[in-house]
């Protein structure tokens, strides 16, 4: 594992253990790639802006019912007009946040860094309560449950209405786990969450395994280096769905079969992008790379945005979208990674992952910028 991998992505581990992992963190880093001169080849405008407060985890915004629902750390929780910015409503929890935001439009949870998992309807707190380990992946809302998976890979499921307790999960795991966003969505009738490298399916009424497929193989000498946690937010395109597993893989499955379609040794730690021809994603280097959807054969890569701390990807009509460290977004064509079009934001770096409502594209950065863009 790189020493940039260890530095971007905190470890669940003993303090004695990270003090070694981080061993070296200081050590001089490439310079990024400096940005090229182009002649666009697409346009697009900022629609509307807005303010939450610095963010510090890898926030992506939950897009219900139109509206795009934000947290920041220091824990405010605001609901936006997807297409005019408006703000729907906005309250604080009295808590600085580990992780958020989940929501599915009446109800939303965040999660504090006190371990408490806090619920709002229509942006009024009516629940909050304590789990038993740290949490840094936004809690799924849905069915009227808040379904959440702390960094011990337990999954709890609590009742969206009152916050009882339902059900949880705890398998047998790893010592060493990975204290980044994992894989938590639904699909049918199943709740799909991220097992370190296996992606599994679970029974949302019983809290009981389904099915389960390894998505990576770890490798490595030591614990560190076999971390493999797949790492979210998952992207599904129909029946398939597509994760990174953290310095190890990029792989899809079938998750109406629950078959892995295929897996692709290669190392990164950002949430990976698809449409309907080719899945997107930027290794530790930043190097980015399109894989055939249909069997993860490399249709292109470009070494354009080395070491500019690309975010999540996003597939976005005919182009693939990343942030970067310096709050650009970039619009590269999909067909062949060429460049098409860079806007600014605010300078500072871009966090998780760009969310698409329509033809409206929010971003948001590390000073709690959103910035909403729209194609013309």
């Amino acid at each position: 594992m790189s020493q940039r991998g260890v530095c971007r992505a905190a470890l669940g581990i003993a303090s004695a253990v990270m003090a070694l992992a981080l061993a070296g963190c200081a050590a001089d880093r490439p310079k990024p790639t400096p940005l090229e001169n182009f002649q666009p080849k697409a346009s697009a405008r900022q629609v509307w802006s807005a303010s939450i407060g610095s963010i510090g985890f890898s926030m992506v915004p939950a897009l219900r019912g139109g509206n795009y629902v934000v947290a920041a750390s220091d824990g405010t929780v605001a609901a936006f007009d997807a297409e005019t910015g408006v703000e729907r409503w906005r309250t604080r929890v009295n808590a600085g946040l580990s992780a958020g935001v989940g929501s599915d439009g009446r109800f939303t949870s965040v999660v504090t860094r006190g371990n408490e998992v806090v619920t709002l309807d229509s942006g009024r707190e009516i629940w909050r309560k304590r789990v038993t380990s740290r949490v840094v992946t936004p809690p799924l809302v849905a069915g009227e449950r808040v379904f959440v998976i702390g960094v011990d890979r337990a999954v709890q499921a609590f009742d969206a209405v009152d916050g009882r307790r339902l059900w949880t999960l705890q398998r047998p795991g790893d010592a060493l786990t990975l204290a980044q966003a994992s894989v938590i969505s639904a699909f049918g009738n199943n709740l799909l969450v991220g097992q370190g490298a296996r992606l599994t399916a679970v029974d949302p009424l019983r809290g009981t395994v389904v099915w389960d497929i390894s998505m990576a193989s770890p490798r490595g000498t030591n614990e560190v280096e076999r971390l493999a946690d797949l790492i979210g937010p998952a992207v599904r395109v129909g029946d398939r769905l597509c994760a990174r597993a953290f310095q190890s893989a990029v792989a899809c499955a079938d998750v109406a079969k629950g078959n892995l379609l295929w897996s692709r040794n290669v190392g990164g730690f950002n949430a990976v992008g698809s449409d309907a021809d080719l899945v997107f994603g930027a290794d530790a280097t930043d190097r980015v790379t399109a894989w055939r959807a249909a069997n993860g054969d490399v249709a292109w890569t470009t070494e354009k945005y080395l070491y500019r701390g690309l975010s999540g990807a996003i597939a976005l009509g005919t182009n693939v979208v990343f942030g970067d460290f310096d709050g650009y977004l970039h619009f590269l064509a999909s067909n062949n990674g060429e460049p098409v079009l860079r806007l600014p934001t605010d300078g500072s770096a871009v966090v998780g992952t760009p969310v698409a409502s329509g033809a409206t594209l929010l971003v948001a950065t590390k000073r709690g910028g959103l910035f909403a863009f729209r194609a013309q």
